[in-house]
């Protein structure tokens, strides 16, 4: 990304950029086009998260009126995508094996994908399916470093000039209680916000320890929540919804950074057991993240903001500082807004006013990046260090190793267990 580019990170430019391209070359949905409610979908990433999907899409397409049409299931492994296909009356000859995978599966005459693989692969199968002319969903978080997530932002204006929708499984961003508290914090009802706290701390998440006779790439892309290289480390692959709600919230994202964390309880991979993270968004607004996997302590998973003239958690409720009743309004959506965000996507398809989620959810992503890297090097970590090439930053075009081009091209190489990073020591581990 040259320095042209970086400019187009602000919302104003990115809507600039995208009015323009599709003022240029308009490529409308020819989906639910006379009348027939029916998409075909493929879904490249069969694991746990990728059945919760496709089994939320269905949902969603079903309370819409809407029939679907599975045309391909990929995954590094046969059997998961066999699996899949066993719970949805597939085919076999719809299933595809191995790192290529999702290339057999955007070949397929799918409308929409669901990207819901690890997230290392995310950036590369994003553009290939947007260059196959597809409507994307995709998993949260969408990148694993710095120049996947600009990548991110790349493809993301590509697909709205194309008029592609792109939906991120961000679901509070579609749940009703957040997007009340969205709405009374719009209005004002607790001022202008100064401060707030987002957290996830929970247990241990699953491991898998290495199988005898097992490849690297193999071990990798089974024990991928364990490696920074695959998820990005907890504060980006799980934490990102909370962070995204401050981002929200505050309608813009942190000018610079201070983290640490540490691994103590850990059994495999090379990530954080917690990270703790002072955001600065600037006019002397801070938001202090904190997440953790750690067994046998206190949990929480939620946000909480202070404004001039009252508080509010993120789901509510909402307290404004004068003690006054507040109308908000009501919202008719889906319980579970796992299930909405499809919704959303495949409503916005058809009514010609695609989702784009590209952008905010690479800031997001991107702000999850500059708190690790923080944690990981002991060092303050600027927006611009991410954004900009002309920062001059080391962390400007770190790319994390393996990449997804490396699972395709045979190059596997898995980082060591058990190696993590140490604040002060190894800066440019991040």
């Amino acid at each position: 990304m040259d320095k042209q580019e970086s400019k187009n990170l602000t919302r104003r430019d990115f809507l600039k950029t995208t009015a323009v391209a599709s003022s240029a070359v308009l490529w409308p949905s020819t989906l639910f086009a006379a009348g027939q409610d029916k998409i075909r979908l493929a879904l490249i990433g069969c694991g746990g998260r990728g059945n919760g999907a496709l089994n939320d899409c269905l949902q969603a397409a079903s309370s819409l009126g809407i029939q679907v049409e599975i045309t391909a299931l990929a995954d590094f492994f046969k059997e998961r995508a066999l699996k899949t296909a066993q719970d949805h009356n597939v085919s076999a000859e719809r299933c595809f094996e191995g790192p290529k995978a999702y290339q057999q599966a955007l070949a397929s005459e799918a409308d929409v994908v669901l990207l819901v693989t690890p997230p290392v692969f995310r950036p590369r199968h994003f553009e290939a399916a947007v260059a196959a002319g597809k409507h994307v969903f995709m998993e949260k978080p969408v990148a694993v470093d710095a120049p996947g997530a600009r990548k991110i932002l790349e493809v993301g204006r590509t697909a709205a000039a194309k008029g592609l929708a792109v939906c991120v499984g961000a679901q509070r961003r579609h749940q009703a209680s957040y997007l009340q508290t969205k709405y009374a914090v719009d209005q004002g009802v607790i001022g202008t916000i100064l401060a707030g706290q987002v957290w996830w701390c929970m247990g241990h998440l699953w491991y898998n320890k290495r199988r005898p006779g097992e490849t690297d790439a193999e071990y990798l892309v089974r024990n991928w929540v364990s490696f920074t290289e695959m998820s990005g480390d907890h504060i980006v692959e799980q934490h990102f919804h909370n962070i995204d709600v401050a981002n929200w919230f505050l309608g813009k994202t942190p000018k610079q950074c201070v983290g640490f964390g540490g691994r103590a309880r850990r059994v495999t991979g090379n990530q954080f057991d917690f990270f703790s993270v002072d955001f600065d968004y600037g006019s002397g607004i801070h938001i202090h993240s904190m997440c953790r996997q750690v067994d046998g302590c206190y949990n929480r998973v939620a946000e909480f903001f202070t404004g001039t003239q009252g508080t509010t958690a993120g789901s509510g409720p909402v307290n404004p500082a004068d003690g006054k009743k507040i109308t908000i309004p009501e919202m008719q959506l889906h319980e579970n807004p796992y299930v909405q965000e499809h919704i959303d996507l495949l409503k916005s398809i058809r009514d010609g006013k695609p989702l784009q989620d590209a952008q905010w959810a690479a800031e997001t992503n991107l702000t999850a990046l500059m708190g690790r890297i923080s944690a990981y090097t002991g060092q303050l970590v600027r927006w611009q260090d991410l954004t900009d090439p002309q920062s001059k930053s080391p962390w400007y075009n770190l790319t994390l190793s393996p990449t997804a081009e490396d699972f395709e091209n045979g190059a596997v190489q898995a980082p060591p267990d058990d190696v993590f990073p140490i604040p002060g020591v190894k800066p440019s581990d991040a």
